[in-house]
């Protein structure tokens, strides 16, 4: 039986004939994704191998590798931006990379797999990376991105469910006392109360978890969620507060690498299979809970004490000062000793001298409360997740829940963390110098609500205030970095998922909506390269069409597209199935032999102007302003000579797409340097711009980056040709 991790016979370390598979992801699942895994299959096919790649994109995984098709492989390349699960590989040589290796460098990656490292499941891991360094290049996501971006994405859920519930409890069960909002024990919103509190002490242990999940795979996952949890728990190193999500961050990463160097541990064989399950775990989760308490611990509580001993220092100096300290504490860590710090020491003044309280009262909701504004204001820097989290946020900030701004601090820190704080400040200082009291240790606008707040005009002047003061910097300074996620500079370097903006190997990610791996799964699947390597756009042979029951009016026949397509007509004829390609949302009404703009703006006015020919666009100005605003986030230039605009807007009715071409060329800013001769516009209405979006976007990057597909394209004769060519998109 031929070795795993060697070539079969036949195909020498430097012959041809390798079987070899792929997996790609990007962090959005759509357009980097699809390109790799074409650009792959076309340079496996060129050298004489056969490939077959596994896509994980938005829409699901397609043509999914089966444990046959990895028995039989002579090597796997996992070009992606996100975690792919490896454990099937084990024994086989895997060379994993950066997505944009796989579409600007799949022939060195083909040669660079025959001695990629054999992958040994938790024993050993491949070098990731191998091909960047190479090359020089290094420019694929970190690590230290990924695993911070795999602690936040499970994070959210117990921060969104458990925030909700003790917000819900306390605004229909809770009394207003001397000692807060207080739920009586044998209430019924006691229990939902406990709920909630149970999901938001997960939070925690989840980021850290989860972060060294990401790292070194199952056998860290225990030391990780349990370093969480002592991270979160200040009473186990004798501090009254923990260590919060900061501390998360560096339990969750002291785990990942402290099992990965135990793996690194050479054992001997009877002791192996034990080792993820028993050894690993028990002697990390020991060494990483022995650290933070004895050696962590200490420090924690030795600033917990001074701060305390420095704000009652404060006490009696300038009311504005104290406020914005205060702010600036309560906005810093969320829930953090920072944070603790500065309620505690509010609290414990609240019969002597409640202005304190007042302070931190007016802060603590201003992070939720900002960040959720921040989403609704500039709704494309966020991904949709990161909008569902927002108006949980609002809805916590509404309550009192400073942690309900967690997720956002945690996915971009150097940008978040500062707007919090500024807008803390503001809200603090204000509260301060109007002298707002707080006769409960809580704070947000429930306290003033059910009556509990002295000064209640001005309360709400300093949280409204201290929000919008949030809400706005944070969206500057995310602008400043390129806007949204993709640019972000911070310790995660995290891709925006809603954005069309440069990815670190400067090729655009094209995103639709949400991030992840959606299940739906999608009819069409990456081109299976087999024995022959068939990957040509030429291997179509029929049309895939979908049939309309009732073709719609096509606007009286006066439309610029249609009277090119069939300039005798006097009247629009009805839409014939064979005339209409991507799920019938391109149709010969919506193809433009040639677009008369000579710049990026006229052509997409122009694109605009031809979609709105179907009557499914109510309103062609705000398509446009849709469309610019899309651009405005980073260019929809793909490179290869394609441009791909689109917008999600309720100024159309129902999805259409058009497409037209350029011969001689439209700067678009692409990253390649090429201009665009081919120009697709997708146009869809918010609540339409789901999974069939998104498999319209994966089918049109994934067949143009065919370069005989494109050739063909530009050549067509008339609409006609066009639509034949386009109908080969699968």
């Amino acid at each position: 039986m031929t070795s795993p991790a060697d070539p079969p016979n036949g195909a020498g370390a430097s012959g041809p004939g390798l079987k070899l598979l792929a997996v790609t992801a990007c962090p959005t699942g759509i357009a980097h994704t699809y390109m790799a895994a074409e650009k792959l299959a076309q340079a496996a096919e060129s050298l004489g191998h056969s490939m077959k790649v596994e896509t994980q994109g938005s829409i699901g995984a397609e043509n999914v590798l089966s444990d046959n098709d990895v028995s039989q492989a002579d090597g796997i390349i996992i070009a992606a931006d996100k975690d792919v699960d490896r454990s099937r590989f084990i024994g086989k040589r895997v060379l994993v990379v950066g997505v944009a290796d796989g579409i600007h460098r799949p022939e060195r990656l083909i040669e660079q797999v025959r001695n990629a490292p054999v992958y040994q499941g938790d024993g050993q891991k491949p070098q990731r990376g191998a091909a960047s360094a190479a090359s020089g290049d290094g420019k694929g996501r970190s690590v230290t991105y990924k695993a911070l971006m795999n602690g936040v994405s499970y994070m959210i859920p117990f921060v969104v469910v458990g925030g909700l519930l003790i917000a819900v409890s306390l605004a229909l069960g809770g009394d207003t006392t001397s000692k807060g909002i207080v739920i009586p024990d044998d209430s019924f919103w006691k229990t939902v109360n406990d709920i909630g509190s149970i999901g938001f002490a997960l939070m925690i242990p989840a980021l850290s978890g989860y972060i060294a999940y990401a790292i070194a795979d199952r056998p860290a996952l225990v030391p990780g969620m349990v370093g969480g949890w002592i991270a979160a728990h200040g009473e186990l190193y004798d501090s009254e507060a923990g260590a919060g999500f900061i501390g998360a961050i560096v339990t969750g990463f002291l785990a990942g690498y402290l099992v990965l160097w135990i793996k690194r541990v050479k054992v001997p064989k009877f002791v192996q299979p034990i080792m993820p399950i028993i050894v690993i775990p028990i002697v990390a989760t020991s060494a990483l809970g022995l650290f933070f308490i004895y050696v962590l611990g200490e420090p924690i509580s030795w600033v917990f004490e001074r701060l305390t001993d420095w704000l009652g220092g404060l006490t009696g100096t300038s009311a504005a000062l104290l406020g914005i300290i205060l702010g600036l504490m309560i906005a810093f860590d969320m829930g953090g000793p920072v944070n603790k710090t500065a309620f505690l020491f509010g609290a414990g003044l609240v019969s002597k001298n409640p202005e304190v309280m007042g302070a931190c009262a007016a802060a603590i909701p201003v992070p939720p409360l900002g960040q959720g504004l921040a989403t609704l204001l500039r709704r494309r820097m966020f991904d949709d997740q990161e909008r569902e989290t927002g108006l949980a946020a609002l809805f916590m900030g509404f309550f009192g829940i400073t942690e309900g701004a967690i997720p956002f601090a945690a996915a971009r820190p150097a940008r978040v963390i500062p707007a919090n704080m500024l807008g803390g400040a503001v809200a603090g200082a204000i509260a301060g110098v109007a002298s707002v009291e707080d006769n409960v240790p809580h704070g947000g606008p429930i306290v003033a609500v059910l009556g509990a707040v002295g000064g209640v005009p001005m309360f709400f002047v300093a949280v409204v205030v201290g929000t919008a003061v949030t809400a706005l910097v944070t969206i500057a300074l995310m602008s400043l970095g390129g806007g949204g996620r993709g640019a972000d500079a911070d310790a995660a370097g995290a891709a925006e998922a809603v954005s069309l903006v440069p990815s670190p190997a400067g090729a655009p990610v094209l995103a639709g909506v949400g991030s992840g791996g959606g299940t739906g799964a999608a009819s069409g699947a990456v081109a299976d390269s087999s024995a022959s390597g068939a990957v040509a756009a030429s291997d179509a042979a029929a049309l895939k069409t979908v049939s309309v029951s009732a073709a719609e009016p096509r606007g009286g026949g006066k439309a610029e597209a249609e009277a090119e397509a069939a300039p005798e007509a006097e009247a629009a004829p009805e839409v014939d199935a064979a005339d209409q390609v991507l799920s019938g949302y391109l149709t010969g009404q919506t193809v433009k032999e040639r677009l008369t703009a000579d710049g990026k703006d006229a052509a997409i006015r122009e694109m605009a102007e031809l979609l709105a020919a179907t009557g499914k666009v109510a309103d062609t100005a705000e398509l446009v302003r849709a469309a610019f605003a899309r651009e405005d986030q980073g260019t929809t230039g793909l490179g290869e000579e394609i441009a791909i605009p689109h917008a999600k807007t309720d100024a159309v009715t129902a999805p259409v797409v058009g497409f037209a071409r350029s011969p001689e060329g439209i700067e678009w800013g692409a990253p390649d340097g090429t201009k665009a001769r081919l120009v697709f516009m997708i146009a869809v209405p918010e609540a339409a711009a789901g999974d069939e979006h998104l498999r319209i976007l994966a089918l049109l990057s994934r067949k143009l980056m065919g370069a005989e597909f494109r050739e063909r394209l530009l050549g067509a004769t008339d609409v006609g040709a066009i639509l034949r060519v386009l109908g080969e998109i699968e």
